[in-house]
């Protein structure tokens, strides 16, 4: 189970949001498709402009035929880690719709924003049901579009890496220095009443 240190003891943020972090660490562990479907489920329950619902997820299970597929798109850094998870959950939006109005092609200025949201409901899910996840943009975006035989008009934003969280001893020295949980800036360093105040943005909650 993916769990972490006592990141905020005085925080009444839900613990499934504090526990959620991104190890690289992970058995090499099969999960079923039932199981994985159930965490995907989550993103669904997402709040998107229009009740569009842009989002798609795209993945593939370890021991499957898809899976060097889908491994090989990441970058060797994060293949080194990656290939001992149990899924990779490539993530998708679409950019335009067609509109009510006049049935042409209109733009979706927020189908990032709102497929991000989707995003994070998984690993918060995944988080909650003991999986770990850790959420990577460093792939050959177009490889994995054209892999993905997504239609033009979709854009990749990310891959989720998921599996169960394994010892820190089974990555290398370099990586193990890595496998903490970080640190967050304070709240009023993201947070300002009214306008805009650059002069708090100094702080940094570990």
């Amino acid at each position: 189970m993916t769990t972490a240190p006592d990141r905020a003891p005085n925080s009444s943020v839900l613990p499934a949001i504090l526990n959620r972090w991104s190890p690289r660490a992970f058995q090499p562990e099969a999960i079923s498709q039932e199981e994985l479907l159930a965490l995907i489920d989550a993103g669904r329950w997402a709040p998107s402009a229009y009740n569009i619902q842009p989002w798609r997820f795209i993945y593939a299970r370890r021991g499957t035929a898809e899976w060097e597929r889908f491994l090989s798109w990441l970058i060797p850094f994060n293949q080194s880690w990656a290939e001992n998870a149990s899924a990779i959950i490539y993530v998708a939006s679409q950019t335009i719709t067609l509109s009510n109005r006049t049935g042409e092609p209109s733009p979706l200025p927020t189908h990032a924003f709102d497929t991000g949201a989707a995003a994070v409901l998984i690993q918060i899910q995944a988080a909650h049901n003991g999986w770990a996840t850790h959420p990577i943009s460093g792939f050959d975006h177009a490889l994995a579009h054209a892999g993905l035989e997504l239609p033009e008009e979709y854009e990749l934003h990310a891959a989720i890496i998921l599996g169960r969280q394994g010892k820190l001893e089974t990555l290398p020295q370099d990586m193990q220095k890595r496998e903490v949980p970080s640190g967050r800036n304070s709240l009023s360093t993201v947070s300002f009443e009214g306008r805009w105040n650059p002069s708090k943005e100094t702080n940094m909650d570990e």
